[in-house]
């Protein structure tokens, strides 16, 4: 997929692939994420599995692009970009809203009659349901501040410093304002199989919400419970990329950095 919206990241001291392995995996960040969060789950699956993360407009190379706000604007043109390349079989990894995300991805395929994904990944968010939940809901920048925090993980811990706040700002405002205003409505399920993924100790996905998200599809869900809370991704990328695998049904290979290393 050569496109400004999908990146790929091969091993260590290698570069990155467009020719890896037959199945794609396509990666959809969190609010305020960018594409460069999928590297250390690249580096492991690559080149098994061939990653591309969505890079949304406004932050790293596209800094100086106009965030978009509407959940769905993104998908629709996901859904574009994704159906104009036949690269053969492909799955969806989308956390936290990357979650929402690539659920409706995948909803605007299957209404079309198009090649969707073989599988979703559907990590650290409840099923969506009518009314957004409370940590979804910000009225100014000041809540989504401390909504970050709350969360943790890398884009923490740039809040302190305030030129680097100044940058992404704009992109966490405006994925907040994304999913705040989303609302899902009754549709058909999709016949898309599901793995939904969670940490146990995440303050804003819980298991039994995770789990709701088996009513969204006809197909078979399972779900896997990681330690760690709402980044738990970042501690168990080996764990994760090993789920991804076994799901998917490709081998497992030593990468570039593995090699390195043994």
């Amino acid at each position: 997929m050569r496109s400004q919206w999908f990146y790929t990241f091969g091993p260590v001291g290698n570069e990155a692939s467009r020719d890896g392995g037959s199945t794609r995996l396509v990666c959809f960040p969190h609010a305020g994420g960018a594409a460069s969060a999928y590297v250390p789950l690249s580096r492991v699956l690559t080149p098994a599995v061939r990653v591309l993360a969505v890079q949304y407009p406004g932050r790293q190379n596209r800094l100086r692009e106009q965030p978009l706000s509407d959940i769905g604007r993104l998908a629709d043109i996901l859904a574009d970009e994704v159906h104009e390349v036949d690269e053969g079989p492909f799955a969806f990894f989308g956390h936290s809203m990357g979650a929402v995300l690539a659920y409706e991805v995948a909803r605007r395929l299957e209404a079309r009659g198009a090649p969707g994904p073989v599988r979703l990944f559907l990590s650290g968010r409840n099923a969506p349901a009518r009314v957004p939940g409370k940590h979804d809901r910000m009225r100014s920048d000041a809540d989504v501040l401390r909504t970050v925090r709350l969360l943790g993980g890398t884009t923490a811990s740039v809040l302190e410093d305030p030129e680097l706040l100044a940058m992404v700002l704009p992109a966490l405002r405006a994925d907040y304002h994304a999913i705040g205003s989303y609302r899902w409505s009754p549709c058909p399920k999709l016949s898309v199989p599901f793995t939904v993924l969670v940490g146990d100790r995440d303050p804003v996905a819980s298991r039994s919400g995770a789990s709701a998200w088996c009513e969204l599809t006809s197909a078979p869900t399972d779900v896997r419970v990681f330690p760690g809370g709402h980044f738990y991704l970042d501690h168990n990328v080996d764990g994760v990329a090993e789920t991804v695998r076994r799901v998917l049904s490709v081998p497992t290979a030593v990468t570039g950095a593995r090699a390195a290393a043994e």
